[in-house]
């Protein structure tokens, strides 16, 4: 055994307390865990491997369906993968090269619903993590921005305007590639508004960006987009309106995705559940 081997076993063996130690207090702060749910018997025996490997960690649900030799464990609003032994615990993202969705993120949203996401473009754009489990905490803070925001700078070019005409303006600063984006987008069709969305391409995908509003019809093109669905081709066009969009959103530290602005300029960072944005939105007077 070389001199070097002890410390980087020291090493490798703190950060698995750390990420054990992490699962446990994380899953005890979630209190009461949910009734157990396991699809399969598959499933049922990974979770009976992690009890013992993970005595301390509730877990509420384990699903060995979602990606092809990993399994997603549901601890409390805590989220990891171990491989079907139980034997390795993966710490990160998973992302859908074909379908360009983050896994991660879309469970994420769907554990924990009604919590505010802000920065969302920035935590899906980071690189994984490897010391640490993915919890609520990890999430990075909205950036700081104004209460209010006056819109009366940015040129009528950069917008694609949908929804209710007669509804309630709201303005969406967003990102085709960002869930919690596409989530927000979904949400705001039920709540039959008028939306003036602003593409800022902050996950560095401006060419999707051009696509969408350079297209014959570009509400279509937008929600082909958010559905991953093929947009086609389309023609070139001018598009130095989404450049003031991102001009904008730097000069203001609207970092991350999606950002509401609402017809008196308040400010709403992050996704929140339908319920929250239609109260957001319902306190306009215009």
């Amino acid at each position: 055994m070389s001199a070097t081997e002890n410390p980087r076993r020291r090493v490798r063996s703190a950060l698995f307390t750390g990420v054990v130690g992490a699962l446990a207090g994380a899953s005890a702060f979630a209190g009461m865990a949910m009734a157990a749910n396991f699809g399969s018997a598959g499933d049922t025996k990974v979770a009976e491997r992690l009890e013992a490997r993970l005595p301390k960690t509730q877990v509420s649900k384990v699903d060995c369906a979602v990606v092809d030799g990993l399994c997603e464990v549901t601890a409390g609003s805590n989220l990891f993968y171990v491989d079907r032994s139980g034997r390795y615990l993966v710490i990160g993202r998973v992302y859908d090269m074909e379908t360009r969705q983050d896994l991660t993120a879309t469970r994420l949203l769907e554990i924990n619903p009604d919590t505010l996401v802000g920065g969302a473009a920035k935590a899906n754009a980071a690189p994984d993590r490897g010391d640490a489990p993915l919890t609520s905490a990890d999430r990075p803070a909205a950036p700081t921005t104004p209460k209010h925001l006056s819109l009366a700078a940015l040129p009528k070019d950069g917008a694609i305007v949908w929804g209710n005409p007669q509804g309630k303006t709201v303005t969406v600063f967003s990102d085709f590639e960002c869930g919690y984006c596409k989530a927000l987008s979904n949400a705001l069709v039920s709540l039959n508004v008028r939306v003036v969305e602003r593409p800022i391409s902050a996950l560095g995908t401006r060419a999707l960006s051009n696509q969408v509003y350079c297209a014959r019809d570009r509400v279509k093109a937008l929600h082909s987009a958010y559905a991953r669905e093929p947009l086609g081709t389309s023609a070139s066009c001018d598009t130095s309106g989404l450049d003031a969009n991102e001009r904008f959103a730097k000069a203001n530290g609207l970092l991350g995705t999606p950002v509401l602005v609402r017809g008196d300029g308040a400010v709403m960072e992050g996704f929140r559940s339908a319920e929250l944005v239609a109260a957001f939105i319902a306190g306009s007077k215009s």
